[in-house]
């Protein structure tokens, strides 16, 4: 008994501590998103402009410069010989400093099987802008009957043309590459009537 009452006087004597709480109570490891936000904002901004400078990538790296498309895989097949003269023709196209034309105009290139339907709408589109645009035809099927001055002997070789076939792009191709050959075109604007 005498044990007893010792061990509750001892209790009354003794200051009870809180139970420790979780840490992650205590603390939010909000340093942690903050890095991973500036590193995700880091590589985004390095994608988007690679270094183009020797210096800034001798700065960055101690070995040569490299881009993000010399990490990609190598293509799964090898491009075709139409495929490496095209991708150079236009790289040779988009580094080929512009012509300045006194008179930049809008080609308006029709695709059509025959007569177009909204003839007349487009006469009163075009009126009072003489000079300002060049119109080119495509019919497939039969010889348009024009009523319009802005059309008449604007077709040009045509070809049978089928709905979603081959053919319709082979028809786009011959309806830019004539009005290409106008060096003051320099917008093209292809409409199917």
């Amino acid at each position: 008994m005498k044990a007893a009452q010792a061990w509750r006087i001892g209790m009354k004597d003794t200051q009870i501590l809180p139970l420790p709480r979780h840490r992650a109570r205590l603390k939010k490891p909000t340093w942690i998103i903050i890095l991973v936000v500036f590193v995700c904002v880091f590589l985004i901004f390095a994608y988007i402009y690679p270094l183009q400078n020797s210096g800034a990538c001798y700065i960055i790296m101690s070995s040569s410069c490299n881009t993000f498309s010399s990490w990609l895989p190598p293509p799964a097949r090898e491009l075709s010989d139409a495929e490496i003269a095209s991708r150079v023709f236009i790289k040779n196209i988009l580094n080929t400093p512009s012509i300045e034309s006194s008179n930049p105009k809008i080609a308006f290139m029709f695709l059509s099987v025959g007569s177009l339907p909204f003839e007349k709408l487009w006469h009163k589109f075009f009126q009072g802008h003489d000079g300002r645009f060049s119109v080119y035809i495509h019919a497939s099927r039969e010889k348009p009957v024009h009523s319009s001055r802005y059309f008449i002997n604007r077709e040009i070789r045509s070809g049978k043309v089928d709905w979603g076939k081959i053919s319709m792009v082979d028809a786009e191709k011959r309806l830019l590459a004539n009005a290409l050959k106008d060096p003051d075109n320099r917008h093209f604007l292809c409409t199917l009537a």
